[in-house]
């Protein structure tokens, strides 16, 4: 991978687009867990491909370039989260919770029980769980990508289990 990195340093497309290519799924995931809509997800994909590109000779060591590409990527959703902030959605509850179950479908991280509990975490939980566990990221890499100490992402992440936990035992007393 760092091969194709230093290619696409010196000028080289195709090197660029097949580093990336092999981090779009770990894109999708990462970006899922911020944004709600498919849309805003190709949104933010899109526009960190796009910066990730102009800014790839600021990238001083390649082996980093998964955690500063999703660095990028998650400073491109929460631009798209302030964006979305500022309009406000005419339409019904019933549209948001199909749009929810339609997201939920897509089934990306396994089990359809554990994607819905996934969802009902907040924002910073299911990031620091996707980052972990889907894409192998560990506490020291999430805090830099996240712009935090990595002590309050040991912290989300054991308060994020706590409630995942929570959350699965009550659905199996459930069925």
């Amino acid at each position: 991978m760092e091969v194709l990195i230093k290619k696409a340093q010196k000028g080289d497309e195709e090197a660029f687009i097949q580093a990336l290519t092999s981090y779009m799924p770990v894109m999708y995931k990462v970006a899922r867990t911020r944004l709600s809509t498919e849309e805003d997800i190709g949104d933010a994909i899109q526009e960190t491909i796009l910066s990730s590109f102009k800014n790839l000779q600021s990238l001083k060591n390649c082996s980093y370039f998964k955690t500063w590409l999703i660095k990028i990527l998650i400073n491109k959703c929460n631009d798209i989260i302030k964006q979305n902030s500022k309009v406000i959605c005419i339409g019904s509850y019933e549209e948001a919770d199909l749009l929810t179950e339609v997201v939920s479908i897509g089934n990306i991280e396994g089990d359809m029980d554990f994607n819905r509990i996934l969802m009902g975490l907040n924002s910073d939980y299911r990031t620091v769980i996707v980052l972990y566990y889907v894409n192998g990221f560990n506490t020291r890499e999430i805090s830099q990508i996240l712009n935090e100490k990595e002590g309050t992402i040991k912290s989300r992440l054991s308060r994020a289990r706590a409630q995942l936990k929570s959350s699965y035992t009550e659905l199996l007393e459930v069925k």
